[in-house]
């Protein structure tokens, strides 16, 4: 486990960003996205759209992971 986030870019609306996360989140959030059958893009836009505007996009998307897992 290596603990420190590592910033990767994304495309959300045509624009880039980057966003840090733990190398375990970004697996598993690969592997989500493969599960459902989308780009990891696409699936960083769902969860872009449905996060309270306060919240941070890692943060959403770590609390999506963990949902994700949860269920």
């Amino acid at each position: 486990m290596s603990g420190r986030p590592v910033k990767r870019s994304l495309t959300l609306k045509g624009h880039r960003t980057s966003v840090s996360l733990e190398d375990e989140f970004w697996q598993a959030f690969r592997d989500i996205a493969k599960i459902k059958d989308i780009p990891i893009n696409a699936l960083a836009a769902e969860i872009d759209v449905s996060r309270d505007p306060e919240i941070g996009l890692a943060s959403a998307i770590r609390v999506y992971i963990l949902n994700w897992y949860r269920a």
